[in-house]
């Protein structure tokens, strides 16, 4: 946690990418890897709005919504309430 002289305490900003909101939502998987990675994205959401400032980008909420309607629709609840930083001209 960063904390300016004078300021009350700001968490880091982390940048949520399309992988992580989809192996947050995805269905079980019987590989071993895979689970794993769910597991440990499941955990890591659990404690991520006390540790860091998730952000997003237009681009994530373009891209979750894509594919399957119903697991799209999972990926766009869990990203809701993220603010979505603008796309620059340095972005590309």
């Amino acid at each position: 946690m960063i904390k300016a002289k004078g300021q009350s305490p700001v968490n880091p900003i982390v940048y949520v990418e399309t992988s992580v909101v989809s192996y947050l939502t995805a269905r079980p998987s019987r590989d071993l890897v895979i689970a794993a990675r769910r597991m440990w994205t499941r955990e890591w959401w659990g404690q991520a709005a006390q540790a860091w400032t998730p952000r997003i980008s237009d681009l994530v909420l373009e891209e979750a919504s894509r594919g399957d309607v119903q697991a799209a629709a999972l990926r766009i609840e869990a990203l809701r309430g993220i603010e979505a930083l603008p796309i620059t001209p340095d972005a590309g």
